[in-house]
Formats: structure tokens, C-alpha cells, sequence
């Protein structure tokens, strides 16, 4: 009787309204959350245009520093929705729908707020000055989260003509260190705004995390959170019980990862006084159960793994979206009436189990390099080229399966 009622409810579900195409789930750990001390930032992207790849930002031409940023395809240069620079500084933001007055006007400037961010800021002291001295209206209503490599970490939640700084590193705040966002502010107009479901079963797992000791990583966090499919207002966990899904189909409502996830991203940055250039951007392109994370370095400049670029998968867009693209189309097939609504759980599980044993290999390698080089207090190139060379057999393989 409880899983009739069970899915009764989500049934409902599938007849309410949709949220906004950009309704994002995020979190901030400082290091005092992380096993090693340094903090992470995680962004995970529902948009619109599902088309997302990488693009490097050399400095010069206006930038006063070069950085790396997740860009939809199609835009060619002026925005970026998550990224890191050279000097130690990250960004990424959430909608929100509770900060702007009904009345006013919205541009929707994120994306150029943070690429002009990443342009010119080391710390949040810059970007709240940028903040200030942009012209108003901003054309925005979002939560920036922030991390910086002087410990630096913060939510903005910004409107058109006003800022609100949420400090992660204040122990009122954040005591046990970490701050999840959706599309909603706490400043805002109370019981307002998106994503509450979304944020209360972020909040959930990462406590029930803190509460069993767990530790917090780029991996713990992609597996845990943004491959979830745990909804916590019904109480369900189709990772843990299968069995919910008859047939291996469920609506797709109010999950973490969703059919307009186009993105998942997690910067892992440094501890005070380490060389900002071994900053991690670890990115998963495409619908995270379908994608396979990979890290990337600002300090390798344009030599970026090429299937992460524009122009290396079809019509013109990024190889490794495009991959995790054609598994997602077997994830949603349906199309026809409300058949968009649905997803099937027993293929998002077998992308997860071929993305699995990939994705091991690499945070394996990684950490060995990564505490070479932590050790020597600075990036070594020729060590990441042949990492992602010594990567590319895996990949080979995984269009066919």
C-alpha cells in the first residue's frame, strides 16, 4: 500500500507546472568540511541549452587574467557559467526567483557577471567591488557562490540594485562548513523562489555525509549528489530501491539530476599559501549519470583535453557532451505527449555502472599525480599531458557501449 500511495504522489508531480529551464542546485565546503583542508565548489547546471563544453580565456584583450569556463556552444565569448582563473579565484551561480522586486526588469546577466569575474578578480574583496561599481540595473537576480585562494568562500544573492554577502566561513552561518543553494535566496521573500525540494534533499545527504563521517570530495560529491535520484519529500531512493521504478520508468520531478541538466562541476581549490595553479575544475559535460568526470588545469592553458573543446564533436560542438548527449537520449526516449516527463531508471543505472569503473581510473591516477605535485607546490604540464593521453583508450571505447 505504501508504494501505490508512493507513487500516486508522483504522479501529481508530473502534472504540475515546470520550473524554470535555469534552476541549478549548488553547495559551497570550506575547509574545514574536506578531508585535506581545501574547499569545494559544486555547481550543478540545468539550462536550456543542453550543447555545453569548456572553453580557456587567455588574459589580454580586456582580461586581466586567463581562466577556464563552462560555456553554452553556440555563444562564442562574453559569458561563462562556472569557472576559475589563474589566480585561485571561482565562481558559478543559481537562479534565483525571490530577490527581484515583481516589477522589475531582468536581463538575465549572470553569465556575464561571472565572465567579467573571472577577468579580473583574485579575491571576493574584487568582486564585491565589481558588484558595486556595475551599472544598475545589473540585470540580475542570482546567488554567486565564491571561493578564492586566500580561504575565501560566500554566497552573494544579488538583484538589479543591491548585494547580500553569505559567509561560509562564518560558523553561525555554515558551523558544520558547508552552505547548499537552489533557486531560491534566504534573503528573499520568504517561502518564494525554486528548488526547495531539491535544496532540502541536497541539505539531507550532505548532513546524513557530515553525521557518518564521510568525506567530502569532487567524487563523493558527483556520486552522492549529482547521480543521485533520492527525492526527499517522498522519502524514496531509486539508487537504493530499483524496485520503485515498475518497469524501470519514474517521472522525472524534483530530482538533483534532471533532463534539463546539462552540466555538473565541482572546483576543488587550494589551502592558503598554495600555488593557485593546482586548482581543480573536475567536470562532468551532459547529464552527470551519462558523463564522466574529468579535471582540468587554467595552468594548462589552451592545450585542454580536446574532446572537453568546441569543434571536436558534431556540428562543430564538444566530443565528450555529444557522447553523454546520445546516452541521455536513451534515458529520456519519449517524446511523444508527456512522455518527456519520464525517464528510464533502468538506463540511467546502466551508464552509471559503464561511467563507473572510468571514472576510477581517474580520480586513481589523479590523486597520485595530485600529491606529487601538491608536494612540489606547483603544476607539472608534461605529467598532465600524458594523464589525459594515458585517458584517451578509455574513452575510445565508451561512444560504442
Amino acid at each position: 500500500m505504501k508504494r501505490i500511495f508512493s507513487l500516486s504522489v508522483v504522479v501529481v508531480l508530473a502534472f504540475l507546472s515546470a520550473l524554470p529551464a535555469d534552476a541549478c542546485t549548488s553547495a559551497i565546503f570550506t575547509g574545514k568540511s574536506t578531508p585535506d583542508g581545501r574547499p569545494l565548489l559544486w555547481k550543478h547546471r540545468d539550462t536550456g541549452e543542453l550543447n555545453n563544453r569548456i572553453e580557456f580565456f587567455p588574459s589580454g584583450n580586456g582580461r586581466k587574467y586567463s581562466f577556464i569556463g563552462l560555456v553554452n556552444s553556440p555563444v562564442q565569448d562574453g559569458e561563462v557559467w562556472t569557472g576559475t582563473n589563474e589566480v585561485g579565484f571561482s565562481i558559478m551561480n543559481t537562479a534565483s526567483y525571490n530577490l527581484q522586486s515583481e516589477a522589475a526588469d531582468f536581463e538575465d546577466q549572470e553569465g556575464v557577471v561571472m565572465y567579467q569575474a573571472l577577468a579580473s578578480c583574485k579575491t571576493l574583496k574584487d568582486f564585491e567591488k565589481l558588484l558595486d561599481k556595475m551599472k544598475k540595473p545589473r540585470g540580475v537576480e542570482a546567488n554567486f557562490g565564491v571561493i578564492d585562494a586566500e580561504g575565501g568562500a560566500a554566497y552573494y544573492e544579488v538583484n538589479n540594485t543591491e548585494w547580500r554577502k553569505i559567509d561560509v566561513n562564518d560558523p553561525k552561518i555554515a558551523p558544520e562548513g558547508f552552505l547548499v543553494y537552489t533557486n531560491h535566496s534566504y534573503t528573499g521573500r520568504k517561502d518564494e523562489g525554486m528548488g526547495y525540494v531539491r535544496y532540502n534533499t541536497a541539505n539531507e545527504i550532505i548532513h546524513k555525509g557530515w553525521i557518518r563521517g564521510e568525506e567530502f570530495t569532487p567524487q563523493w560529491i558527483f556520486n552522492n549528489l549529482s547521480r543521485s535520484y533520492y527525492n526527499s519529500l517522498l522519502g524514496i531512493d531509486l539508487n537504493r530501491n530499483p524496485e520503485l521504478a515498475p518497469d524501470g520508468w519514474f517521472v522525472d520531478q524534483d530530482f538533483i539530476p534532471r533532463r534539463s541538466t546539462s552540466a555538473s562541476i565541482v572546483v576543488k581549490g587550494v589551502k592558503p599559501g598554495e600555488n593557485p595553479d593546482l586548482t581543480i575544475m573536475w567536470t562532468i559535460l551532459g547529464y552527470p549519470p551519462c558523463g564522466i568526470a574529468v579535471p582540468l588545469f587554467v595552468a594548462m592553458g589552451a592545450d585542454q583535453p580536446e574532446y572537453m573543446l568546441k569543434g571536436s564533436g558534431k556540428g562543430n560542438n564538444c566530443q565528450m557532451c555529444d557522447w553523454a548527449l546520445e546516452r541521455r537520449a536513451k534515458v529520456f526516449p519519449l517524446r511523444r505527449g508527456n512522455g518527456k516527463n519520464y525517464f528510464n531508471v533502468a538506463e540511467a543505472f546502466r551508464c552509471m555502472s559503464l561511467t563507473e569503473w572510468r571514472e576510477e581510473w581517474v580520480v586513481k591516477n589523479m590523486e597520485i599525480m595530485m600529491e606529487s605535485m601538491y608536494g612540489q607546490g606547483s603544476l607539472n604540464a608534461a605529467a598532465c599531458q600524458k594523464f589525459y593521453q594515458d585517458f584517451n583508450p578509455f574513452l575510445n571505447q565508451f561512444p560504442a557501449e
